[in-house]
């Protein structure tokens, strides 16, 4: 469950960022670590235009999910992975499975 919550987060403040930078539209091939920095500035960029104006100009424009058509029609149609983002992913789901497990092993039966 708090996985699955997690994920809906993640995936609305993609689409709102998508909506937001071309450069997150279309396939990258930047290294892991450049395209974690694209990621970073568009996520300050971001906030400072929200901080900065009063009106942002982004609120009306539909939010870009994943198998969804926008007016743009430029999007990602697949994505292959990398064994990096393959580690780095394997990585996070056994951190989550030893959190889960320790407090599991915590509680009293």
């Amino acid at each position: 469950m708090k996985h699955s919550k997690a994920r809906n987060v993640i995936e609305r403040c993609f689409g709102l960022l998508k909506g937001r930078w071309g450069i997150l539209r279309s396939p990258s091939f930047y290294p892991i670590r450049t395209q974690g920095r694209i990621i970073t500035a568009c996520c300050l960029l971001h906030n400072l235009i929200r901080q900065e104006m009063s009106v942002d100009p982004m609120e009306n424009v539909p939010i870009i999910e994943d198998g969804q058509n926008t007016e743009e029609g430029e999007y990602v149609g697949s994505v292959e992975t990398s064994d990096q983002w393959t580690a780095k992913r394997n990585a996070m789901a056994q951190e989550m499975y030893n959190e889960w497990r320790a407090i599991r092993n915590q509680q009293p039966n």
